[in-house]
């Protein structure tokens, strides 16, 4: 064997036993052990995320705020027959929401299913007797209805609620001027306009009545 010979089998000698000492060593990446997620639901974001985030995915909604979301879209088109589709079936996952029993009751005034959205509003009372958007709605029902002892008496109620909010007052002159009781119409259109001026038609019916 020559000098050359023998220097090879030395430094190959070598170069095996490094490679086997950095083999059992563990000190190289191994495949799935790198990221070891805490939850099911974490993942890993893009590849093309510069910043690599971890981070949850978006929580499913339930399908009730699924049914509240399609019927808020169907009121913003004005689509009162979808919007009563799916509050109708909403409430039937979830009967004493109040949120969606108030937007059921707009739903049915708007068409024109006075009864029905009387005994909507009636119910949301029964849940939650101080609900003042209730006892207004309430009142203009009774009002349509041609009931108005009952209106004048759920529009004191909804005004006892919340003095403070001029649709209130606004609401209830209405009612009492189309009654014929138009000075104390008029002292519920000043009212309306001194806490809220942005009432333009409470301004108009004060001049047309002063």
């Amino acid at each position: 064997m020559s000098i050359f010979q023998f220097l090879l089998f030395i430094i190959s000698i070598i170069i095996f036993i490094l490679f086997f000492k950095q083999l059992f060593s563990g000190a190289f990446p191994k495949r799935g052990v790198d990221f070891e997620a805490k939850r099911d639901s974490e993942h890993v974001g893009g590849i093309t995320q510069m910043d690599k985030n971890f981070s949850s995915p978006p929580p499913k909604l339930s399908r009730v705020a699924q049914l509240i979301n399609m019927a808020d879209i169907a009121l913003e088109e004005k689509d009162f027959i979808e919007a009563d589709k799916a509050l109708s079936s909403a409430l039937i996952l979830d009967k004493d929401n109040i949120e969606l029993l108030l937007k059921y009751g707009f739903v049915l005034i708007n068409l024109n299913r006075l009864e029905e959205a009387r005994d909507v509003y009636l119910e949301i009372l029964s849940l939650e007797p101080k609900e003042d958007m209730a006892l207004v709605s309430l009142a203009n029902i009774y009002h349509k209805l041609g009931e108005n002892d009952k209106a004048i008496e759920y529009h004191k109620k909804a005004i006892e609620e919340d003095p403070f909010y001029a649709p209130h007052y606004f609401n209830y002159a209405n009612t009492l001027y189309y009654i014929g009781k138009k000075d104390e119409a008029l002292i519920n259109y000043k009212k309306a306009y001194e806490i809220d001026p942005s009432i333009e038609d409470a301004k108009r019916m004060i001049n047309k009545l002063s």
